[in-house]
């Protein structure tokens, strides 16, 4: 019997930092490029450049979550930047598959925060209160099981 292979959906996943789980309502940001490097040397028969690659770069990451009374912990973690230092943390996203199982990894290497957002208020809105964090990085290693 053959068994069809299907894509992973989006919406089960986790997010871990410090050791602790957070539930998170979206993560995005995921990304790694090679920014191209253009050269040509003024003798080349060509009248065009070549192409090499130059350096990595990392997108930052924004992850959104519902607002819970109490807990303002992205605020704390933004309040720990101090002239040139910060509070760095490693984050590790998985995507679980239908058994609770990590198939892809992403881990994130000396995070921290860059901009805190809290809800937009709205008088006829009944949604929930989604707050965000934004976090750089230096670093972005994926793991596919």
């Amino acid at each position: 019997m053959i068994t069809a292979a299907y894509p992973l959906p989006v919406f089960h996943f986790i997010v871990e930092w410090g050791g602790q789980r957070i539930g998170f309502s979206e993560v995005s940001g995921l990304t790694q490029e090679n920014q191209p490097i253009e050269y040509r040397d003024g003798s080349f028969p060509e009248y065009s450049s070549i192409k090499m690659p130059g350096l990595r770069k990392f997108n930052n990451i924004t992850l959104k979550r519902g607002i819970v009374k109490s807990d303002n912990d992205f605020w704390l973690w933004l309040s720990t930047i101090k002239l040139n230092t910060v509070e760095r943390r490693d984050l590790v996203i998985s995507l679980l598959n239908e058994m609770h199982m990590p198939v892809m990894v992403w881990k994130i290497h000396r995070a921290f925060p860059v901009k805190v957002e809290g809800p937009g208020l709205k008088a006829t809105g009944n949604e929930v209160a989604i707050e965000s964090i934004e976090i750089a990085h230096e670093g972005l290693e994926l793991q596919n099981d």
